[in-house]
Order: structure tokens, then sequence, then C-alpha cells
């Protein structure tokens, strides 16, 4: 089976939902998408605001607080909002990477603990997080335990090692800057090569089923885990998965039944929040960001800026400014595109106004030497 370029960006639209908004609840919402991007505390929010027909984020914030949607340290090392239902296997299957990239660093190392050292110390966290607790009392707790300045290099890997959600707070998007922890429930099993083999295999497919078809280097890529132990996980997976020729060549793979759009299939604008998951996702970013435009949007540091979709791809960025939404296109917009957009940010501007209408302005250092691009307008306002 052949698919194209343009079927590969339909069909993960499709899946995460940006084809069309649907009418679905957060949490059955969540699972299909499998995991948001969640360094802000907002781009759970936009991003669902995105997908969903009249979302709420009054539906998210209860989401969090009754801990059927969960935030924690997961793929890419990085923080992620994901269902509660799949968060022991992601966890189980990110285990030999969080373990290598936070108990091997030499930040956690100067506390003079090894991993065996620490492993018994998060059986004791696990207890004392049994309730949410701030990260200086976590520490504060240590130092009884190793004294200082032990405490607060072992806190450092701990706090993003250990199964520990950040517990959901009262700031305008849940979590604020200074987050408190609670033991996730049910516990992962740690360090166990063996759970850690069949948890990669269904992150795997769940990973194909919210953003597939995909090759090995995507998966790979999604999860930062190793090569090897990605492919070892295909192999045993031979016969649960659908092979497919892709562009140039390449070889992916899909679960039997995954979503294919016609390639004709209208993509409507969006504006997607910061990191949003679907950029980030491939290590072949070209099925959403064309290669021209990929500095513009990933920056130096790896800041991921809102993006603007026009047909399905980047076409340009843009962020809130005073009574509306500024849009750099990258390339000359036709005016039903604008029109659509100025829709879009009329939407975003009273979406935002209750909780950040200057949401994600810690970025706009970005915009102070001008972002490339074609034109730049503010919507509503001047859509036209």
């Amino acid at each position: 089976m052949t698919i194209t370029a343009k079927a590969l960006n339909r069909a993960t639209l499709g899946r995460q939902l940006l084809l069309e908004r649907e009418e679905l609840g957060v949490d059955e919402a969540m699972a299909r998408v499998v995991a948001l991007q969640a360094q802000h505390a907002a781009s759970p929010y936009l991003a669902l605001w995105n997908r969903l027909a009249g979302f709420s984020p009054a539906e998210l914030d209860a989401g969090f607080a009754g801990y059927s949607l969960v935030k924690a340290k997961l793929m890419r090392v990085t923080l992620h909002a994901v269902y509660a239902g799949d968060y022991v296997a992601f966890r189980e299957a990110m285990d030999p990477t969080l373990r290598a990239a936070r108990l091997g660093d030499k930040r956690f190392r100067i506390s003079g603990l090894t991993a065996g050292d620490a492993d018994v110390l998060i059986a004791e966290l696990l207890g004392y997080a049994d309730k949410p607790r701030t990260g200086p009392a976590c520490e504060a707790w240590l130092s009884e335990r190793l004294g200082e300045p032990a405490a607060k290099a072992a806190w450092w890997g701990l706090k993003q090692y250990a199964p520990l959600w950040h517990a959901p707070g009262t700031a305008p998007w849940t979590f604020g800057t200074r987050a408190s922890y609670v033991a996730a429930v049910p516990r992962p099993v740690l360090a166990d090569p063996d759970t850690c083999a069949e948890a990669l295999k269904i992150l795997i497919r769940r990973y194909l089923e919210g953003f597939g078809p995909a090759s090995v280097q995507d998966m790979a890529l999604f999860a930062m885990a190793h090569m090897p132990r990605v492919r070892a996980a295909v192999q045993a997976m031979a016969g649960e998965l659908v092979q497919l020729d892709g562009p140039g060549g390449a070889v992916l793979y899909d679960v039997p039944g995954g979503s294919w759009p016609a390639e004709d299939t209208p993509a409507p604008p969006r504006l997607l929040g910061m990191w949003d998951s679907v950029l980030l996702a491939h290590r072949d970013r070209d099925r959403i960001i064309p290669p021209e435009y990929r500095k513009q949007v990933t920056r130096t540091n790896g800041d991921v800026l809102p993006a603007v979709l026009v047909d399905g791809y980047v076409a340009g960025v843009w962020r809130a400014v005073g009574g509306g939404v500024e849009v750099t296109a990258f390339r000359p917009l036709d005016g039903e595109t604008w029109a659509g957009l100025a829709v879009e940010a009329q939407s975003l501007v009273a979406f935002l106004a209750d909780r950040d209408p200057r949401v994600y302005s810690y970025y706009n250092h970005w915009w102070v030497k001008r972002i490339p691009g074609e034109e730049v307008r503010t919507l509503p306002a001047e859509a036209y």
C-alpha cells in the first residue's frame, strides 16, 4: 500500500481533530489525540479549543481537578497532558529514557546518590506525596534525610524521574509557574526491562492511532526513545500493524483501520498554541511545516511559536495583542483565507478574555526583530 504526502497530512490532521471541531467530552478528546504538550499551562486549553466544538476551559479544569486527565513528565522528557488511563503505560514505556536523562545527569549525580539510592528514596517520596506537596516542601523533606546541598541536587532529578503528577491549582490555566506534586495512582513499574518493552508497544500503538501513519524514526522522536528499542517493538508487533510505502520510499506503519481522509478534504484555518503536539510528533516535520518556514516557527532554543494553519500546513505565526490577534503570514494569503482567520481570531479573543488576554506574552521577544513574512495583520479588526 502507498500513501502520498498530502494523504499523510490529512490523516494526521483528522486523527488530531483538526479537520473539523468535534463534539466530544474532554476525556474522550484527550484519549483521541493521545498527548498534548503542556510546558506552558495554557497550551492544552488552546489545543482543545482548536479541536472541540463549544469547548469550555472549565471542562478541562474539572478533568485535571478530578485526575481523569493528568500532567506529568513523559515523552521527550517534557510535560504532557494525557488521559489518566494512558499514563501508566506511557510512563513505563518512557522509563529508560527518563532514568538515563535524569538519574544519569551530573546535576543529579552531584548529590552523591546512585540510581539505586534514588529507587529507595522514590518509594518514600511517593508516600510523602500522597497529597499535593510544593517543590520547597519536597526539597525540605529530602533535606531532613540527605542534608544540604545534596537535597537540592536530588530533588532536581527526582521531581522529573519519580512518577509524580503536577497537582492542579487555581491559576488561570489550572497550573501556575510554581508546581506542586502528587504521587501517581496507580503507580507504574520502574526499571523493569520486560515491563518497559511491553509498555512501549502500547505507546507505539496509541501514537499511531493519534499521529499515524508514521515511520520508526517518527516513533523514536515522539518518545525520545532509543532507535533499537523502537525497532524491536515494531518487529514484535509485525502482525498487529499495517506497513505502507510513504513519500520518498519511506517505510511507514499504521494501525489496522486507521482513518485516511481523502486528500482533497478541506482543512480549515487554525490558530495553534505554542508547542502544539501536531508540530512536534514526527521526525519528518514537512508533514505539517513546509521546510522553508521551519526556522521561523521553531526557534533556536526550541521554542515552537503559536502557528497559523492554512489548508493543513503552517503558513504563519500569531501572537495575542491589544484588541486582537496579530498574524504574520509567511506567504500571500487570499481574502477568503484572511476572513476565515478573522473568524478564528474573534473566537480566540473571546476564549482568552476571562483567563489571559495576552497569552504567551513572555515569548514576545521573538517579535522584537520582525519575523520574516509577506504580510502582518491584526485580526479581526483588520481582516479586510
